[in-house]
Formats: structure tokens, C-alpha cells, sequence
């Protein structure tokens, strides 16, 4: 098999990634429900997302855990047609709970389906290039929110019913589910993988092996890893979830339109950085990598006070551009990490476990918006943020210190 049909392979994940990513739309596709349904509260529309991300982590778990007994074919025809399923219930909804379980339930245990098949497949083409890897495929799930809501609002705007958008996209994505299933597939046993330069060995970890789960999760600096990953994911979802009413905050007089498009930019940037700090994992390390990445973090959560402090919408702009840069590495460094630390053999599995996170720091948005209706203010937002990053700082470090005894141990 020639070397240079694994990125056919990395193409058709991009694809796949573009439709399971857009349960992330999320926010955008709920407005004209929200219009249609006023008595429906905030809190109750908001737990359909929750509901998402926990279905989500469901489904990856269910394709790494199943994913030697079906072929990648079924897993993602399946998807398909519970994404199906999904967006034909929740386009009959009346109520939140109706909703709660055709897009909730169906449409993020499908998108978490579709997203355990790429990453445990397309990733064992390139050995080479874990963090790279990881960043291409995921920029296609970070990207699909904005894709996914601009083609939405445009609908709308054009006198669509949202119910109507559901079920045409529920159609699509199962005719392009389908499609893909037949193109992707893990390399085979005459796959050779291409061989590490000079440069990249120097940057291999010396600690990489084979793990089972079990044995994993028996492991501290799994465990501050996975500590890492919850703190800034975090950070990055109380971003999210306040990035638009921030903007507002900034720039009183701004148009609803532009405040859309400069929140839009999270999602575009934070596409660009899973590329860029992805392949800078195989770059530079694991350790440099993630003190950059705090590092770009806490910038960013600065540039914001700042702009909320002085009313500067050209400020908050950079803000969000910085911080969807750094938010974006965190996705490709857990794949890279999962591959590089603990082998690819059992990389589905792993992966499933890590994955979780996202889990627990979906509270991140909850909690800032508690606090700013305690304080009335967004910089308490910020707050937090700094302080859940430093904290990854030290849990970043701990790792370091965890490997340096390992090896020590080793000789």
C-alpha cells in the first residue's frame, strides 16, 4: 500500500469530523426555537447541550470499546441513521423533552459514533505524525459549529423553519455518513509506516508503550493529565458560553451581526490551532507544548479583561481570536498524548477514557454564569478562567515530574 494514500484516508475524516461536529452549533441552531418557544427557559435549552456532550462521550466510549467486533462501514452507517432519527424527532418537538432526546441523545451519541471511527482509524495511518494528525482531523470538528451555524442562520434568515432545516440536514448526513463509510478504513498489515527522521526521534517519548485501560488508569500522570485537560477545557467552554454577551459588553453600540461573526471567530482560530499546536506536539514535545499552550491561554483571558475593562471592541476581537488559537490545542494534545504515551494498540479505548473530560468541564459555562449573576460582570469570568489555567500549569508540571522519575526508575 503506497505511503501517500493515508491522507485520501485524512480527507475523508476532515468530512466525516465537518457533520459530527455540529452538534456543536448548538447555540445557533437553538435561537428560533427559542423564539417559537418563549415560556421554554434558558436553563432548559441549555441542558440540551449538556445532554449533547454527555451523549457524545457515550458514543466514542461505545465505538472504542466495540470497535473490534464492527467495521468502521457499520459504525458510521449507524451514526448516519441515528443522526437521521435524531433530527426528525427533535424537528417534531413541543416540548424540551422531545428535544432532549432527538438531539440530545440520538445526535450526540451519533456525532460521538462517527468521531470515535476517525480518530481510531485515520490516526493508525500516520505513527509519524500523531499530533499533526490529530490536529487536521480535529479542525474539521472545530470548524463545523461555524460552518454548520452560518449555512443555518442564512436559512432562517431566508424564511426556512428550523424544523424543516433539521430534517434536511438529518437526510444529508446520512447520504454523506454513508458515502464516507465506504472510503475509510484502518491501514493494513502491508502498511508501512514511514520512517522517523533524525529531528523527529529526538522528540519521541522515551516512556511510549503499549497500555491497557486498566493499567492507564492506574497511572498518576494519567491522572494529571486528565486533570489538565478538564481545567483548560474549562476554561475554554466558559469562553464559549459567554463569548457573545462579552462582545456585547465590549461594544455596546456594535451590530448583532458583526457580535456574531467576531464570536464566530472562536471557532474559526480555534480550528487553526488544533492544526498548528497539534503538529507542534510532534515538534517541539509534550511538555513545551502544553506550557505554550497555558501560556497562550492565560494572553488571551488577559486581552479580554482588558477590553471589558476599557469598553474596547477591537480588543475583545483580538481576545477571541487568541484564546480560540489556544482553546483549539487541547482536542489534538489529548489524541497525541492518548497515541504517544500509552501506544496505539489499544488508542480507541484510551482515547474513550480521556475523552470524557469534556464531561465534567461542560460545567465550566454553567459556573460562569453563575458568577456573573452574582457580580454583574464578566471579569469575574476571567477570573476563573486564570485561575483554572494556572492550575493546569501545575498539573502540566506534575507530569513532567511524574515521567522524569519513570525514566530515572527505568535505568
Amino acid at each position: 500500500m503506497k505511503q501517500t494514500n493515508r491522507w485520501f484516508y485524512a480527507i475523508i475524516g476532515v468530512i466525516i469530523n465537518l457533520f459530527a461536529g455540529m452538534v456543536y452549533a448548538w447555540s445557533t441552531l437553538s435561537r428560533p426555537i427559542a423564539a417559537e418557544y418563549p415560556d421554554w427557559t434558558a436553563a432548559q435549552l441549555s441542558l440540551t447541550f449538556t445532554i449533547v456532550m454527555i451523549m457524545f462521550c457515550v458514543g466514542v466510549m461505545a465505538g472504542g470499546f466495540l470497535g473490534a467486533k464492527f467495521s468502521e462501514r457499520t459504525f458510521l452507517m449507524a451514526s448516519g441513521v441515528i443522526f437521521l432519527l435524531g433530527f426528525i424527532v427533535a424537528a417534531a418537538a413541543t416540548t424540551p423533552i422531545v428535544l432532549y432526546l432527538g438531539f440530545g441523545i440520538l445526535c450526540g451519541f451519533a456525532s460521538g459514533l462517527a468521531y470515535s471511527v476517525v480518530m481510531g482509524s485515520v490516526g493508525k495511518w500516520f505513527p509519524d505524525k500523531q499530533g499533526a494528525i490529530s490536529g487536521v482531523l480535529l479542525m474539521g470538528f472545530g470548524i463545523s459549529s461555524f460552518i454548520v451555524g452560518k449555512v443555518y442562520q442564512a436559512f432562517i434568515d431566508g424564511g426556512t423553519s428550523w424544523r424543516a432545516f433539521f430534517r434536511v440536514f438529518g437526510i444529508l448526513s446520512l447520504v454523506i455518513l454513508v458515502i464516507c463509510s465506504f472510503f475509510i478504513k484502518k491501514p493494513g498489515a502491508d502498511f508501512v509506516p514511514p520512517k522517523a527522521s533524525a529531528k523527529s526521534k529526538k522528540w519521541n517519548n522515551p516512556l511510549a508503550m503499549e497500555v491497557k485501560t486498566p493499567d492507564m488508569m492506574k497511572r498518576v500522570d494519567f491522572w494529571l493529565y486528565y486533570l489538565w485537560a478538564i481545567l483548560l477545557s474549562a476554561a475554554g467552554m466558559a469562553l464559549l458560553s459567554q463569548a457573545s454577551a462579552m462582545a456585547r459588553e465590549a461594544g455596546s453600540s456594535v451590530s448583532a451581526g458583526t457580535i456574531a461573526t467576531v464570536v464566530g471567530l472562536i471557532s474559526i482560530f480555534n480550528g487553526v490551532g488544533r492544526v498548528i499546536l497539534g503538529a507542534g506536539f510532534d515538534k517541539i514535545g509534550r511538555r513545551a507544548l502544553m506550557q505554550i499552550n497555558n501560556g497562550i491561554f492565560i494572553v488571551a483571558i488577559l486581552i479580554i479583561m482588558l477590553a471589558l475593562k476599557t469598553k474596547s471592541f477591537p480588543l475583545i476581537v483580538v481576545g477571541f481570536i487568541v484564546g480560540g488559537f489556544a482553546y483549539g490545542g487541547i482536542t489534538p494534545t489529548n489524541s497525541a498524548y492518548v497515541s504517544s504515551y500509552f501506544g496505539l494498540q489499544n488508542y480507541s479505548k484510551n482515547f474513550s477514557i480521556i475523552n470524557t473530560n469534556i464531561i465534567i468541564a461542560s460545567f465550566g459555562s454553567v459556573i460562569a454564569g453563575a458568577l456573573y449573576d452574582a457580580s454583574q460582570s464578566y471579569i469575574s469570568t476571567c477570573v476563573m478562567m486564570v485561575v483554572l489555567v494556572a492550575l493546569g500549569v501545575l498539573a502540566s508540571f506534575g507530569i513532567s515530574c511524574v515521567n522524569a522519575k519513570m525514566m530515572k526508575d527505568k535505568k
